[in-house]
């Protein structure tokens, strides 16, 4: 009997060893692409990458929604971004990597439609802040939806760690800031938490 319970010890560490690295390794290469094609843009500016961003009611303005969080306009710009997608899309992964998944494309269909529909004209969005504010409003949104003990702690600790500055982020205060990019994706995470809460009730 020691023997198995040991057994089952060591198989559970590896286990959530397992789990660990598959989701580190996620956002290393999810975070590390953005990074990537930052030092791309300052090496190449010929390329002009930043004008793929979301240009409001252009046609070509709509490539924005999938390029826009990979460009940044600045290196402080990407590091504001880079502790909220790493602290609350670590939070998304779980209990299931898909729901990391979920908030990302729900985040990110809402910031670019948002920022599409409601920008001001002549006007490029680009950052990827609108996928922040999206991993907060899923994580907030799925604790009130599933009502599940471990979700709404975390709802509790992302209120309280992001609330304030979500608050201030979704009006239009600050010259140069995509609220309207922050607004969508806020929208987005909480309809994804929404839909992915209403699809596990059906299974």
């Amino acid at each position: 009997m020691p023997q198995d319970s040991t057994r089952l010890s060591v198989t559970t560490s590896d286990s959530l060893f397992v789990q660990l690295k598959a989701r580190g390794l996620l956002l290393a290469a999810f975070v590390g692409s953005i990074w990537l094609v930052f030092f791309l843009s300052a090496a190449l500016p010929f390329l002009h990458l930043n004008q793929h961003g979301v240009v409001p009611r252009t046609l070509g303005g709509l490539q924005g929604i999938l390029f826009a969080p990979w460009l940044h306009a600045s290196m402080m710009h990407l590091v504001a971004n880079t502790g909220g997608l790493l602290i609350l899309g670590w939070l998304c992964t779980w209990p299931r990597i898909a729901n990391f998944w979920q908030a990302t494309i729900g985040a990110m269909l809402g910031a670019g439609l948002c920022a599409w529909l409601l920008g001001a004209p002549y006007t490029v969005h680009i950052g990827a802040r609108g996928l922040v504010f999206g991993y907060a409003g899923y994580l907030v949104a799925r604790g009130y939806y599933t009502r599940h003990i471990l979700s709404m702690l975390v709802a509790l600790f992302v209120a309280g760690s992001y609330g304030l500055t979500m608050l201030f982020g979704l009006m239009p205060l600050y010259p140069g800031l995509s609220w309207q990019s922050h607004l969508g994706g806020s929208l987005g995470g909480i309809l994804a938490a929404r839909a992915a809460a209403r699809s596990a009730r059906l299974l």
